[in-house]
Order: structure tokens, then sequence, then C-alpha cells
């Protein structure tokens, strides 16, 4: 290794020591152990490996001295020949030994990105809905990225780095003292001049990294926000295409100004570290060269102490900051087990069984429920701020108490932020009651399989979410096993057959990013599509309609009439016109049911209901009296 290359790898390693000081945790160690058994081992042949690839590159100085001597010496040719296939043998054994060590390298290090990444992404998985609407996305993507990576180096570099470099220092400083204790002496002198302005110039490097990082940062979070559709459909809006550019532009030239200063001082440093490893070699050659003319040394011992010199300084920066090195891959092991240790508040009894055969009713007993709190479902980091949100805990539902007869429908109306849309995330256990009890077929959601209550509740909501996928692959979310023949009913059923057949790929037509290459109605009525190849026994709507114009309406409400239709379902809407042929109405306001009846008995009674009625066609024209009538023809 060149003390050009010794000198980069000496800022590097010092740059990126400096990011983290926490002392280790044995649990931490004990958790990478566990990590680790699976490859026990590959990671024992890597450091074997290692440790002769150390020993084979010490060797070969020793044996270009011995050449020299017998040049010198004027031996015979023979002598000179074997030395010379000795080290041509050893640097093909070390080539030979090195790829297979990077082959076990690449294997370690990718086998155990693979379990990281599998484990965290199927931790993830099981973690409830809270989890999600409060992290934020890129953050935990990051765990499964960066700090991944960063974990895996662990292994593939910093362990077998350390294992190689003590045996590459403890054999050369071992070969050097034979040759000549003085000249080994004056090296290790040196050391400091070596290792001291790197550790230093590695704070300062590591400074401009990280303000260089924040900066990187926010632009992606500008290019991330504004390249979406409804983001960059905001900024044309409002105008302001100039404004961002020019907002960016700044934080892009600040990154650029920081680029040009570390690229100054990584070459100041290096070219300084590479003066001082040149003078070092002049001392040798001097020094050397100073014994050999006297007979105190030999001529081969001269270049083998100035070829072993190049290998000292290296494993001696790298071990000055191996300490470092480990403790940044213990961070982002750390990082990892964080996500690990955060326990889902939604799990599956040992003992679940499925739900029921045959028609399922929907029953609510004395529920109460409470939005878990921050610290129960998230982390800090994964919010990006310093301290949780501490509130929550407070009761957004109160002693809510009904029952779905199987088949029937029961519709749930009242002001926004009353606890409809939370009611309804409690049937499919998105979220788990407080105190009462939510119970399908007569037994509690708690002991029921989750896929079994996955498979018997469908819930639609108002904002209709698609893959960035194919048309086929977002209905096979609901049946992957579903043959064409069933998806095209479904569409059908769903009124969306014929625009479908219309699209350039069919079936394999790519929605784009959360459908938005079809209109509201379509992206509705495609949901409507998926829940219908599900075929669930109870059907969720969530405000189905809600932001749809009339003809959209119009369209989607066949749809779901199709979706009702033999199934028991519990219906949100906020147009009180589209709930009137419910069997049973629920009035909700604050976290408790106000009224129930049916449409119009609700309107005699003149309670909320009528309230509510009044307000919504007060403005459309018609008496609401005679628009009740109209409705129950």
């Amino acid at each position: 290794m060149s003390m050009e290359v010794t000198a980069w790898n000496a800022m590097y390693n010092a740059m990126h020591a400096e990011s983290d000081r926490r002392p280790f945790s044995r649990r931490t160690l004990r958790r990478i152990a566990e990590f680790a058994r699976p490859h026990t081992r590959s990671i024992a042949g890597y450091l074997l490996l290692s440790i002769v690839i150390a020993a084979l590159g010490v060797a070969t100085p020793v044996l270009a001295g011995r050449v020299v001597d017998a040049i010198v010496d004027r031996d015979p040719l023979s002598t000179v020949v074997t030395l010379a296939a000795i080290i041509a043998v050893i640097a093909i054994v070390e080539a030979g030994l090195g790829i297979a060590n990077r082959w076990l390298s690449a294997s370690i290090g990718e086998n155990l990105i693979l379990d990281l990444r599998t484990t965290v992404f199927d931790h993830v998985q099981r973690m409830p809905v809270a989890f999600f609407t409060r992290t934020r996305t890129g953050a935990l993507v990051s765990r499964l990225n960066n700090d991944v990576i960063g974990a895996q180096r662990a292994f593939s570099d910093t362990l077998s780095g350390v294992a190689g470099n003590v045996v590459t220092l403890v054999i050369t400083v071992v070969v050097m003292i034979g040759i000549s204790w003085q000249i080994t002496a004056l090296a290790l002198l040196l050391l400091p001049i070596f290792v001291i302005p790197a550790r230093r110039m590695g704070t300062r490097m590591a400074q401009l990294s990280r303000e260089a990082a924040n900066h990187n940062s926010v632009m992606n979070t500008q290019m991330t926000e504004r390249f979406s559709a409804p983001g960059a459909t905001l900024v044309k809006l409002f105008g302001r295409p100039a404004r961002e550019s020019a907002e960016f532009a700044v934080r892009a030239k600040r990154v650029r100004d920081i680029g040009v200063r570390t690229a100054m001082a990584q070459t100041v440093f290096v070219t300084a570290l590479t003066l001082v490893s040149a003078l070092a070699l002049a001392l040798v050659y001097g020094l050397g060269g100073f014994y050999a003319l006297r007979g105190a040394l030999d001529a081969g011992s001269v270049v083998a102490m100035a070829m072993l010199l190049t290998r000292l300084y290296s494993p001696l920066t790298a071990l000055a900051s191996a300490r470092m090195d480990i403790m940044s891959a213990m961070v982002s092991f750390e990082r990892v087990f964080e996500i690990l240790d955060l326990q889902p508040l939604i799990r599956q009894s040992p003992d679940a069984r499925d739900v029921p055969d045959g028609p399922v009713s929907v029953e609510f007993r004395a529920v109460n429920f409470a939005y878990p709190s921050a610290e129960k479902v998230s982390l800090a980091s994964l919010e990006e701020v310093a301290v949780l949100d501490t509130r929550g805990g407070e009761d957004v539902l109160h002693d809510v108490s009904f029952t779905v007869a199987p088949g029937r429908m029961v519709a749930l109306v009242g002001s926004s932020g009353a606890g409809k849309s939370t009611i309804a995330q409690l049937i499919p256990r998105l979220y788990d009651v407080d105190s009462g009890a939510v119970l399908l077929a007569g037994t509690n959601v708690r002991e029921l399989t989750t896929d079994s209550l996955r498979a018997t509740v469908g819930l639609v909501t108002q904002d209709g979410h698609l893959f960035h996928d194919t048309v086929r692959a977002n209905l096979l979310l609901a049946r992957p096993e579903a043959h064409d023949d069933e998806v095209w009913d479904a569409l059908r059923r769903a009124r969306l057959d014929e625009l479908i057949i219309g699209l350039p790929n069919g079936l394999d037509t790519v929605v784009g990013e959360r459908g938005y290459r079809l209109s509201g109605g379509e992206r509705q009525r495609l949901t409507i599509a998926r829940l219908l190849l599900a075929h669930p026994r109870v059907v969720i709507l969530d405000e189905a309609t809600a932001h749809l114009d009339s003809t959209s309406e119009a369209a989607v409400q066949e749809a779901l009439t199709e979706a009702l239709t033999g199934r028991t379902s519990v219906v949100i809407a906020h147009r009180l016109s589209t709930v009137r042929a419910a069997d049973e109405i629920l009035v909700v306001e604050a976290g408790r049911i106000v009224e129930r009846g049916r449409h119009r008995d609700l309107l005699d009674a003149g309670g909320r209901y009528a309230e509510l009625y009044r307000t919504q066609f007060s403005d459309s024209g018609p008496d609401p009296s005679s628009m009740a009538r109209t409705l129950d023809a």
C-alpha cells in the first residue's frame, strides 16, 4: 500500500471516527452475536484468511531484501531466481487468498444485510397504524438502508481490519526490530506526526460532512415533497416555481462551497502526510545507508526496512481509530435494534382462532377508546424531533354500544371529528379498545387470528389509496391467487371494466403514484373492485364518496350497492342522502352515540340528525321535509 493511499485511509478513518463516542453496550454486543451466530464458520474462515494474508504481506519485503543482498554478494544465479520465484508464488497465493477473502467478506456482509433488513421489515409490518401516522417515512427507510449497511461494515470491514492490522503490525515490528532497532525506533517516533494531524483534520472534515449532509437532507426533502403530484400542483397553483428554484439554489450553492472547502482540505492534508511519509523514507534510507556503509547493516536490510515502513504506518493509523470505527458500527446496530425493541401494541393471541363460518355480526359493547401516546408507538428519532409529543391518552370514544345484525347496514353520521372513523378502525383491529369489546360473530376481535380477521373485514376509505403499480397488481393485493376471470368480474361489478379495457395495456397499465393517473371516481371504483375481489363478509365504507362530483358519485354508488349486497356493513357518510336506506342510523357526537333510528324517524324526532339534515340541504333550495319525502319515495 502506498503512502498516499495510507494517508487517505488515515484521513477517512479519523473523519468518521468523530461521529459518535458513546460507550459499548454489552446487551448490544450480545444481540450482535445472535445475528452473527448463523455465520460463525464464514467469519472464522474470514479472520483466518485475513491473518494469513497479513503474514504473507510482511514476508515479501524480507525476501526482497534478501534478493538485494544476493545481488550485492554476487551469490549464484539460482539463489536470486529461487528467491524471485518464492516472491512470485507468495504474490499468486496472496492474490488467490485475497479473492477468496473478498468473497467471504461479501457473503458475510450481504447475508447480514439480508437478515437485518428482513427482520426489521417484518417487524415494521407488524406495527399498528398509529406507528405509521407518527413516523417520518424517510427516517424509517434510512434505518433499513444506511444503518443496516453501517452495521454490515462491522463484519466485512472493521472486524477483519482489526485482526489483519494487528497481525501485520506485530509481525512487521518484530521483523523491523530484528533488522535494526534504531531505525524501528525512528519510525515509531515519527508516528505521532502522521496520526495527530489525521485526527484533528478528521474532526474538521466530519463537521464539513455533517453540514453538507444537513443541506442535502433539506434539498432531498424539498425535492420529495415538490416532485409528488400534489406538491407540484400546489407549487404551480400558487405561482411559486421561481421562489422554490431560488431556495433550492441557495442550498445547492452552500453544498458546492462546502465541497470546494472539503476538497482543498483533503488535498492539503494528504499532501502533507505524503510529504511526511516521503521524509520518513528518506530518513530510513539515510540512516540505513549510513549503517550499511559502516558495515553494521546489509544493503538488502535497508531495502527491506523501507518496504516494511510502508506496511507499518497503515495498520498503526487504522488501529488508532479502530475503536471509533467499531463505535460507529455499534451505533448503527443500536439504531436498528431500537426499531426491533419497539413492540407492536396489537399482537395476535397465542390461542387465537379463526372467524366462525357463515354470516357475521358486528357488535360494540361499552367501548371506550383513546389514541395511544407517542411514547407507546413511536421514537423521537423516527419522528425527527428532540422529544416525543406527550399528548394522548384522552378518550375519544365513550361507552359506545351497538349491534349490526348479519346482512344488515348501519350508518354512522355526525360532525367531523366526532369519532366515526375511529369506530370503523376498531372493527378490523387497526387499534385496540381500552375497555369494552368489539365482537365479530360473537367473538372478541382480540381472540381472532389476524389473517381471518383481514379476510372477513373489508374497508374502503375516502382517499382510495393505490400503489405505483399495475391495475392487476393493485387488485391482486386483495387475493393474490385470483384468476383473470375473477378480476374482470370484480371490475364489471365495480362499473370499471370498460375503462380498463380502453387503457393502453389493460390490466397491466401502471396507475401511477397513489393512482394519480386515474380520476378520483376511477380510483375509488378500483378500490371497490379490490374489495369485491376479496369477498369480505363485513364491509366498512368510510366516506367513500366524500370528495367526488355528482357523476362520479353516481358511478361509485352503483359499485357500492354491488359491494354491500348481502353483506354486513358499516357506512360512514357525510352526505346524509347516501344513508337513508340504512337499517339503522347512529348519530355520533363527541365520541358518543346521541341518537339512533331510521332516517324518517330521526327526522321526525327533530334532534341532532334533523339539525344536520336541515343544515346540509338549506342551501340547495328545496324544503327539507319535501326533500325527505322525495328521498323516501
